[in-house]
């Protein structure tokens, strides 16, 4: 998704049409997405069509229809985004909300996405018991998808794809299940096998793991696992690992996400503190633009919902805070342009509470050098 988002980020079209729906994750409410999605079609043709040539509108429109004629809204998030060019449409579903709108531009509209994703805590949760393991991905407190054996990611999989049983790694002899070491050693077994699976998954991603299940299984989990510093979090309180629903095992996840979220805000406190003594940090909005402009920023903390106008020029690298938003060749957002030009250049984005930055310091930018 980031990949995605990047590319669509340094996409220059004439026109790029962005359209964002507002859908549903689960039946009977999904069965009125057609129709939103329909409602935001009609929308986006009528802006096309009055604002460019017929060419290009029916190349557009042509390209937008052929990729949602027949959208399976079974499989529906929280908000369905599609953008198209004469070039291409995508189509994709997003895990969080976004106001429904249609903009057409030079640019794809990825700003607001591109805010939810770094803020978000993207994370696999591998749940295990004896006999069986899940894999969930998640953000935050809503379920992406829980990964199935008809799923495309794992089609071509070295590993065993998920859900795994554990159907020929422990035995049912009686003699042998006596011998409390030979149990011990049949379990880590099937759980290096999950882990195998797990690791194969992460190194298309890299999200970091929250491990669910007992005490017992968690702990011989850590053991076996080849990359256990990915792990974030374990949970060993949560009910119905096997036929409980995905977003059931990722609700009773939370508190412990909430404390990983914790570390984190304290984590990017005490890295300030350190650049601020190396001389490292810029606060000033104009001094962070030039900086992130010119590849030097290295991490980019920002409070959550800072947003300032401003009257930015590019070739002067300069940026100057305005209080209108609505005047000629003001940004309304220019915090997005500074973290999109953070990001682009391979920098790192953290958002925070403001009651972590406080009022006086809504920003702050680490640079390389």
């Amino acid at each position: 998704m980031k990949a995605t988002l990047k590319s669509l980020r340094e996409t220059t079209a004439n026109p790029a049409v962005s359209i964002f729906v507002t859908t549903h994750r689960e039946h009977p409410a999904n069965q009125q997405d057609h129709i939103a999605l329909k409602n935001q079609l009609k929308v986006a043709e009528d802006r096309i069509t009055n604002e460019y040539d017929k060419q290009t509108a029916t190349v557009i429109l042509e390209n937008i229809a052929e990729k949602t004629r027949d959208w399976n809204h079974n499989y529906n998030l929280d908000t369905l985004a599609i953008f198209a060019s004469t070039e291409d449409a995508q189509v994709i579903r997003f895990p969080f909300d976004t106001e429904e709108r249609v903009i057409v531009g030079n640019h794809f509209a990825t700003r607001d996405l591109v805010r939810d994703m770094a803020s978000a805590v993207h994370y696999y949760a591998v749940v295990i018991t004896r006999e069986h393991a899940r894999l969930i991905e998640a953000t935050n407190g809503l379920v992406v998808i829980e990964f199935d054996k008809n799923d495309n990611e794992q089609h071509h999989m070295e590993h065993i794809p998920f859900p795994i049983e554990n159907t020929t790694l422990h035995t049912s002899s009686g003699a042998a299940r006596s011998n409390a070491s030979n149990e011990d050693n049949y379990l880590k077994e099937f759980l290096n096998r999950v882990d195998k699976s797990v690791q194969e998954l992460w190194g298309e991603h890299k999200m970091p793991l929250v491990i669910v299940g007992d005490r017992r299984n968690i702990s011989f989990y850590q053991e076996v696992c080849d990359r256990p510093e990915n792990i974030i979090a374990t949970v060993d309180n949560v009910t119905d690992l096997e036929s409980g629903s995905a977003q059931h095992i990722i609700h009773g996840v939370q508190d412990a996400i909430e404390e990983y979220r914790h570390t984190l805000y304290q984590q990017a406190l005490a890295s300030i503190d350190v650049a601020r003594g190396s001389d490292l940090v810029r606060t000033d909005l104009q001094d962070i633009y030039q900086a992130a402009f010119q590849g030097a920023g290295d991490t980019l903390y920002v409070h959550q919902g800072y947003r300032q106008a401003a009257k930015i020029d590019p070739k002067a690298q300069t940026l100057q805070v305005v209080e209108a938003a609505d005047a000629q060749d003001v940004s309304d957002d220019a915090v997005g342009e500074i973290i999109e030009l953070v990001m682009h250049n391979g920098g790192n984005v953290v958002f925070l509470p403001e009651e972590t930055m406080g009022d006086s310091q809504p920003i702050a930018l680490i640079t390389r050098y």
